[in-house]
């Protein structure tokens, strides 16, 4: 899977809590939370449907790493290779 292909997944899902989201209009290096006004309990979804979608545990301790689209497909990037 490539990091496009990753981060057209991530899309998919982001847009499915935050459906207003333009994502061609996102910036990638903001913080998720605040750049989608999503709360804790969205970005809980959020994680949990990535990682059912790619079949990953996807541990709180790591919700550091996710803090912003880029981040996030970096994250998902590495723990699929």
């Amino acid at each position: 899977m490539t990091r496009d292909d990753i981060a057209q997944a991530f899309g998919e899902e982001l847009v499915r809590i935050a459906p207003d989201i333009p994502l061609d209009e996102i910036d990638r290096s903001a913080d998720l939370r605040d750049e989608f006004d999503i709360d804790s309990i969205d970005f809980l979804n959020l994680v949990t449907a990535l990682g059912k979608r790619f079949a990953l545990k996807m541990p709180e301790a790591d919700y550091g790493a996710m803090d912003s689209f880029d981040h996030m497909v970096d994250y998902l990037a590495e723990h699929l290779s």
